[in-house]
């Protein structure tokens, strides 16, 4: 008797395959013809197969498989006579079996798209998972066989199945929706206070974030420090299309969200750019290759390993980062941008931060990053806006176009004039440590008054974030940098747990309001929006970025076992960067990992969907949900809840699938 069922044989197959040949062939020249080749020439050249699995006619059953994919389709709906209402939602079934492999390839044809390029390695997965049912078919004797009977019966069994699934969910569906409105009437009254009196004053400073929830805890604290500082939310890659460039070789890292494609290209004007990877660090770096590592270098290697562990050095956000003293160049192509190109590239990005008409003498740019060793999901706690990566280059970028002499001569002629005091300062949020670090800056444009203020907002947000991490206000400054730097910490922060809200209104709607690090906030006024366009891009980027986060921390918690990682001490990094396997095999995990959501004790994030609040008129909203299809299905289908702020502070509305509802009755 054989111990390995066939399901966990097909997915262990499949999934080393693809993990290979992702590996050794350019994912963007592979198409479902020369994937599902590739994928018969392995399995009819491997011996081993029938051997682990007892199964001695293996090799004829493969042998006997189509040459071509559409032979195969043909031979596999005639020989397993599927239902041909249902092939649709077989083959969906197929890819769930091997669901991460099935979105890494989902991902680079989305990638491809962007790129006007045709990408079907999806299909040929397909057509390999399809194989194998021929396969399972042909070694249990085909139509002669009772697993033959049975999966006919399956078929017919499907709607009954389906009606039966749908009843069981209601009483599911219902405690959600309580959850949901519990957490709802607690914001919509919280929204409904009155505004206190609003600072009309120039503010001293202006501090623009990234919209990401751990924001909104910075925000509070740096406002706290004066009551004329002033914070802006927007979304973390600042408007800058682009892929950034170091200058060597053809590493290329998009910094914008995955919804867009890469307009232009940041290079450095000179080569001072410092790549932390060198190959002998890559070499190390890899699960497997610790130990050769350990066995070629010896005790030097031993030496290392245990001053990492007793004196961890401070790790940074952010690999291949610029010097700090690297200039920035924008290309489109090979070809660098005007300073009318420049000019008009700044000019939309202050309009969209709102920052056109009255501008601070000095003006933050705070993207953010985190800081963690050993850690190969790092990129669930950077910035999503800037693909998984910090926003580092796209505030820096941004300062350095904004400073530019040349380019502000170009926008005063354009009739937007930028102050010659105004210093635009870029800047850094360590979302693990909260401690905010500027780059680029000169001498007299972060004095002792500016580093104060944001060295006490940091002390602060941590002493807020202390009762999460588990200790005491007290130490919780020397804990986070711990924390940080331990090669053994499973939880070096709580990146976006807890998320349940977007707000899209002016920070006067929301300055008075603790919303405990459980909201986005994006500035818009949309007084300021002639046509409506700035409200169309946040409502169809900003938007559906923040549902996608809220979604993938809801399913990593309501299912972490087919939508989550698993356990994060068993990870073991494959293709170098393509994702994770627990342990040694398996399908590739998606999602978040198990401590990234729970503490050991409880859940640290509540599954709910997220609530959408917009300050904007009614009208504009609904041609935004009538022009794009894919927000108002969002909206329509209830994966996300959307809701108007109105002139008053008490006028609020919900849209449901009939038209607007007041939320005086939230039900």
């Amino acid at each position: 008797g054989n111990s390995i069922s066939w399901h966990d044989e097909i997915i262990h197959q499949l999934s080393q395959f693809c993990g290979d040949l992702l590996q050794t062939v350019d994912p963007s020249s592979l198409d479902a013809h020369t994937f599902y080749g590739h994928w018969l020439d392995t399995v009819r050249a491997d011996r081993g197969l029938a051997i682990l699995m007892d199964t001695p006619t293996l090799p004829r059953a493969f042998a006997a498989l189509p040459d071509t994919l559409d032979a195969l389709y043909g031979f596999a709906f005639d020989t397993l006579g599927t239902n041909d209402d249902a092939i649709g939602d077989y083959g969906i079934a197929l890819l769930l079996d091997i669901h991460g492999w099935a979105s890494a390839l989902s991902w680079q044809r989305w990638q491809a798209q962007l790129r006007n390029a045709e990408h079907s390695a999806l299909e040929g997965l397909l057509a390999a998972r399809l194989a194998w049912e021929l396969v399972l078919w042909q070694i249990h004797d085909g139509n002669k066989s009772p697993w033959f009977a049975r999966w006919q019966n399956q078929w017919q069994q499907v709607p009954r199945l389906m009606a039966r699934h749908r009843q069981a969910q209601q009483n599911m569906l219902a405690w959600q929706r309580a959850c949901e409105l519990a957490f709802q009437s607690q914001l919509v009254s919280q929204l409904q206070q009155p505004l206190p009196p609003t600072e009309n004053a120039t503010p001293l400073l202006q501090a623009a974030f990234c919209i990401d929830v751990r924001s909104e805890v910075m925000r509070r604290a740096l406002e706290t420090q004066h009551p004329r500082i002033q914070t802006l939310g927007f979304a973390g890659f600042f408007g800058l299309p682009i892929t950034w460039q170091p200058g060597h070789a053809n590493y290329l890292r998009p910094q914008l969200p995955g919804l867009l494609a890469p307009a232009l290209t940041a290079v450095p004007t000179d080569n001072s750019v410092s790549i932390p990877g060198t190959r002998w660090a890559h070499f190390t770096g890899q699960a497997p290759a610790t130990f050769s590592a350990v066995e070629s270098g010896g005790l030097f290697y031993l030496f290392k390993l245990l001053k990492q562990s007793l004196f961890p050095a401070t790790a940074e956000p952010g690999v291949a980062s610029p010097t700090p003293h690297t200039r920035f160049q924008l290309l489109r192509g090979q070809q660098a941008l005007s300073v009318d190109q420049r000019a008009q590239l700044a000019s939309g990005i202050l309009a969209a931060m709102g920052l056109g008409d009255t501008l601070a003498p000095r003006v933050l740019l705070i993207g953010h990053g985190s800081s963690t060793c050993n850690n190969p999901q790092a990129a669930g706690l950077d910035c999503g806006a800037c693909c998984g990566q910090t926003g580092e280059i796209n505030v820096r970028v941004l300062a350095q176009l904004l400073n530019d002499r040349e380019v502000r001569a170009a926008l005063a002629e354009q009739g937007l004039c930028v102050p010659d005091d105004a210093r635009f300062i870029a800047a850094l949020h360590n979302t693990t440590t909260d401690e905010i670090r500027c780059f680029d800056a000169e001498n007299n444009d972060v004095d002792a008054t500016l580093a104060q203020w944001l060295d006490d907002a940091s002390k602060q947000a941590r002493r807020e974030r202390a009762a999460r991490l588990g200790t005491d206000e007290k130490y919780v400054d020397k804990v986070v940098r711990q924390r940080s730097r331990d090669w053994s910490e499973v939880r070096p922060e709580w990146g976006l747990a807890g998320n349940a809200c977007f707000i899209v209104a002016p920070r006067t709607r929301t300055r008075h309001l603790d919303f405990s690090g459980r909201s986005f906030l994006h500035d818009y006024r949309w007084q300021q929006d002639n046509d409506f366009s700035l409200l169309e891009l946040i409502m169809t980027a900003p938007m559906v970025v923040t549902h996608w986060i809220n979604m993938q921390y809801n399913l990593s918690v309501t299912d972490n076992v087919r939508f989550g990682s698993g356990n994060k001490a068993l990870h073991n990094v494959v293709g170098g960067r393509l994702g994770v396997f627990e342990g040694n095999g398996g399908d590739l995990r998606i999602g978040l990992a198990l401590q990234s959501v729970h503490d050991g004790k409880q859940w640290m994030h509540e599954p709910l969907r997220l609530s959408a609040f917009i300050d904007a008129p009614q009208h504009a909203i609904d041609a935004v949900l009538e022009k794009h299809d894919t927000v108002r299905q969002l909206v329509e289908g209830e994966w996300l809840f959307l809701y108007r702020l109105g002139e008053a502070p008490d006028d609020i509305s919900r849209r449901l699938r009939e038209g607007w509802a007041p939320c005086s009755n939230l039900a």
